[in-house]
């Protein structure tokens, strides 16, 4: 099963990176969870220099910006 997190304060590109990873995961019909961490002290953990961030399996696979299904799609299928 993959843990996949998206880091992020709340903001509009952080649920927008949240809804498109929810779409992935549904769409490649994949066992995963999926936590939102907007702790800072905990998404400074992951030595990230801007937000949203997305981790799958403990690795930072993407921040500062809003990857694209077909991106997010490619992450999720290589960390398999």
């Amino acid at each position: 099963m993959l843990v996949i997190k998206v880091l992020g304060s709340g903001c509009p590109n952080c649920k927008k990176l949240e809804a498109i990873t929810r779409k992935v995961v549904e769409t490649l019909a994949v066992d995963a969870t999926i936590e939102k961490v907007t702790d800072f002290s905990k998404i400074m953990e992951y030595n990230i220099l801007a937000t949203p961030g997305l981790v799958i399996n403990e690795k930072v696979v993407s921040y500062g910006r809003i990857p694209g299904e077909d991106e997010i799609t490619s992450f999720i299928t290589s960390a398999l």
